[in-house]
């Protein structure tokens, strides 16, 4: 069975092995274990448009770090850091919720203040401006939609009253979210950064809520430049952004918001856009990045594992 593996190249897969191919991550299914890579792929309005030179080890490494940062708040699904690119987790029950904290009203956010003056259901003052950080940041969850589809925005009410979440669980998940957003806020602005806002993927194991997924990646997370940002918020422009925003905006710009086919997305702009994700490890890790010098021995160290 031939199937395209991480993002850069396509090998062989043993029979038998259950493989769940996402927008960014190709889950491999060990029975009590998930091998986990992070691909090159990526995607913009939950559409998987192209791949991007070193993405994967950005996100692996990222949230490695991340994982590592935040392990005193929430224990992690991490069992084994196997390459670059992959690491071995406990295999969760993850909660069908996706938990999206906004430390500002930018992106989507100020799309739907826009229209409504609201954001997923919650009323906001009239006069706020575009990139206006709120006065405590707003937890927004949302549906985990199948690949082509677009995720939901969901209320709390919704989640506790069509039992998604328990609600003792839910309080839970909402108290540490609130706690993990401000731990990278803090650890951000010691980088010089802004947590502008960011997704966080929850589960159980051994009837323990864990964190699952990435963690304040240029994936899950943007990040804004905090020397210029009251300048630019002053003059009503745009924030110096280190994240895949960037290729969001560039696709806006085309006329493309997921519907119909993607524009083409060139090489060079694909080079542009990895030199602002190594460019993200760098400024948040505090470490150079290390390119991975081959890749088939990448491929083969992830494929003895299964």
């Amino acid at each position: 069975m031939d199937q395209t593996f991480i993002g850069f190249g396509k090998r062989q897969i043993p029979d038998g092995i259950k493989m769940e191919k996402g927008k960014v991550r190709d889950i491999f299914d060990l029975d009590e274990e998930l091998l986990i890579v992070a691909t090159d792929r990526i995607s913009a309005f939950d559409t998987v448009l192209t791949t991007i030179p070193y993405k994967g080890q950005v996100l692996n490494g990222m949230s490695n770090y991340w994982f590592y940062k935040t392990e005193d708040i929430i224990p992690n699904h991490i069992k084994e850091k196997i390459s670059s690119r992959a690491v071995l987790v406990n295999k969760c029950e993850v909660l069908p919720i996706e938990v999206v904290i906004r430390g500002y009203l930018t992106g989507s956010a100020w799309r739907d203040y826009e229209e409504s003056k609201q954001v997923s259901g919650i009323p906001l003052s009239d006069g706020m401006r575009f990139n206006q950080r709120f006065r405590t940041p707003l937890l927004t969850p949302s549906t985990k939609a199948e690949i082509g589809n677009h995720d939901e925005p969901i209320s709390t009410k919704e989640i506790i009253d069509r039992k998604l979440v328990a609600k003792d669980l839910w309080e839970e998940v909402e108290n540490v979210a609130f706690e993990l957003f401000e731990r990278g806020t803090e650890i951000a602005a010691n980088r010089g950064l802004i947590l502008v806002d960011t997704k966080y993927e929850f589960g159980m194991f051994n009837n323990e809520l864990v964190l699952v997924d990435e963690v304040h990646t240029p994936d899950s997370s943007r990040y804004w430049y905090a020397d210029t940002y009251d300048e630019l918020f002053d003059n009503g422009e745009k924030q110096n952004k280190i994240d895949k925003e960037y290729l969001r905006q560039w696709l806006m710009e085309k006329g493309y918001m997921g519907d119909g086919a993607p524009p083409f997305i060139s090489d060079d702009l694909r080079t542009e856009v990895s030199d602002k994700y190594i460019k993200s490890y760098e400024l948040i890790t505090g470490a150079e990045f290390d390119k991975e010098s081959n890749l088939n021995e990448e491929i083969d160290t992830i494929l003895s594992y299964l």
